[in-house]
């Protein structure tokens, strides 16, 4: 059986960038900073005082009022994310066709904030004061399945975890389900709401976090000499993908096509990449190699471009052993400089960047790349978009425990 071709007809999302779509990319294009001193919580005695958090996300729009407690922040956002990507591909969930679509939203780290708030109700309060909801609004596998049940899918549906990786991987999986006949449609992408004490204290006390609090705006800075760590985000987006057939077959307006994906392992260090960027660069060969494109076809790379000394440092290694002579003439940039690290949201966030960046033939740029680190020279697109002829496009996703995918997106 041949393989079918997969097209996105549909993107939701919601970031620190906007609670839309287009009013997240367009803030992109922008230049614009979504990162900021934290409110979600009181931040006396934390290294770290800023994230990227998701501002004025109004979850009434979305969910009913009484379900809402059932459901912890990232599942929320996945609904909001998801309904949004349904009516941007004008895609309706029948009877008819409930059986040949799915759902894979991830989550890296799933309902974290809702844990601190139940166990902090164990200890003053006793176990009788648990919530009867706990469990499942915490659970990762629930935003595929509130999702699911929500809008009556009933093809396959579960949870990708892969740390950063996450959401990519579920945008991979989806398209290989599709591409192998198993679905006609899916739903794909994840949703992270982790900007609570727990994860702030715990990656700051692994150093994994940028301290600049004096200057947050700053703090993100990927493949600048002043880097020193990532900064932590929440957000959700969700991508319709569709064979090609099914949206021809129904009229849809093609965003781009979903052409290859790789999916590797580092098998190295807990949470460093591979020497060289090793990992990556197997992703990377991988995707192109299923999407029969060669490396001087790539006009951009969206790049993982967390911001840490380390991580930039291979990603750029990893692209310049793969691309040769090529890596000089693409435009690679790191839209994590605007938003932060949205970890299991990433990927997905990313690769509503991706898509977008075919369908308006413009490349966000690459902010607060003020001093180049000498280690990171390739064109970063620092400071402003660019218009282009965007053709084909890569996505990076890497992630703790040598986790790393990439995809590639086509122009139809």
């Amino acid at each position: 059986m041949s393989l079918r071709r997969v097209v996105v007809t549909g993107i939701g999302a919601v970031t620190p960038l906007g609670l839309t779509l287009e009013e997240s990319w367009q803030n992109a294009l922008k230049g614009q900073n979504g990162i900021a001193p934290i409110t979600r919580f009181p931040t006396a005695g934390f290294d770290v005082t800023f994230a990227g958090e998701v501002k004025g996300f109004q979850a009434d729009q979305y969910i009913h009022k009484k379900e809402q407690k059932k459901m912890d922040l990232f599942i929320q956002y996945s609904i909001a994310a998801t309904k949004m990507a349904l009516e941007h591909a004008n895609l309706q969930i029948t009877p008819e066709n409930a059986e040949n679509g799915g759902v894979f939203i991830g989550s890296g780290m799933g309902g974290l904030p809702t844990i601190e708030e139940e166990y902090k109700k164990l200890v003053e309060k006793g176990p009788s004061r648990i919530s009867p909801f706990f469990i499942p609004a915490v659970i990762t596998n629930l935003a595929s399945g509130q999702v699911s049940i929500l809008f009556g899918l009933k093809g396959p549906s579960y949870s990708i975890t892969s740390a950063c990786a996450t959401g990519a991987h579920s945008v991979g999986e989806a398209y290989n389900y599709i591409r192998h006949g198993t679905c006609d449609f899916m739903l794909a992408g994840g949703s992270e709401s982790t900007v609570c004490p727990m994860a702030i204290g715990g990656f700051a006390a692994m150093r994994a976090l940028s301290t600049r609090n004096d200057n947050p705006s700053k703090a993100s800075r990927p493949f600048d000499k002043d880097r020193d760590g990532f900064v932590l985000a929440e957000g959700a987006a969700v991508l319709v993908l569709e064979s090609l057939e099914h949206a021809q077959k129904r009229g849809a307006r093609i965003l781009c096509e979903v052409s290859g994906y790789g999916a590797t392992s580092d098998a190295y260090h807990m949470t460093n990449p591979a020497p060289m960027g090793e990992g990556g660069q197997r992703a990377m060969k991988m995707a192109l190699k299923d999407g029969k494109t060669s490396p001087e076809e790539i006009q951009y790379i969206n790049a993982h471009g967390t911001s840490t000394p380390v991580g930039d440092e291979l990603e750029t290694q990893g692209i310049k052993s793969v691309f040769g002579d090529h890596a000089k003439k693409l435009w690679v940039s790191s839209t994590k400089s605007m938003m932060g690290h949205g970890l299991g949201a990433a990927g997905a966030i990313e690769s509503a960047f991706c898509v977008m960046s075919i369908v308006d033939q413009k490349v966000p740029p690459t902010i607060n790349l003020e001093n180049p680190s000498e280690a990171c020279d390739l064109d970063y697109v620092p400071v402003e978009a660019r218009s282009g002829n965007i053709q084909k496009v890569l996505n990076n996703s890497f992630g703790f425990g040598g986790t790393n995918a990439c995809l590639l997106f086509s122009k139809l």
